[in-house]
């Protein structure tokens, strides 16, 4: 059974840093590139940032650039989302998902995503 399972979330005033842990289990993590997506109440799940299998390539939603950085650790199964300068526009449900792709490819649509978490909250006070 696939379980991806994030932490990290929390409440932050504005300017403030976050670092986000997803921890996945139940599938082989070097085959998946993995993103982060936000949502809030009544609006769409929006991409954040994807990584590749790899770790070498990762790309970003033009509102995070400069300020959240991905990374991963495939032997510990672990994606993260370093969050800096953070602002009340990134307040949100954060998921992490894993995509299995080609070694890489990077894709941004949740709709490709086979998996996903439960989401841990981030709340950014102004």
């Amino acid at each position: 059974q696939v379980q991806l399972v994030e932490s990290g979330g929390g409440l932050v005033q504005a300017g403030g840093s976050l670092r986000l842990s997803c921890v996945a289990s139940g599938l082989t993590f070097s085959y998946y590139s993995m993103g982060w997506f936000r949502q809030e109440p009544g609006k769409e799940r929006e991409f954040v940032a994807v990584i590749s299998r790899n770790g070498r390539t990762t790309e970003y939603a033009d509102s995070v650039k400069g300020r959240f950085t991905i990374s991963r650790d495939n032997d510990k199964k672990t994606v993260y989302l370093q969050m800096n300068s953070l602002k009340a526009g990134d307040t949100g449900l954060y998921y992490c998902a894993g995509d299995r792709t080609i070694l890489t490819v990077l894709r941004t649509s949740p709709d490709e995503y086979e998996h996903w978490g439960q989401g841990t909250r981030v709340t950014v006070s102004s």
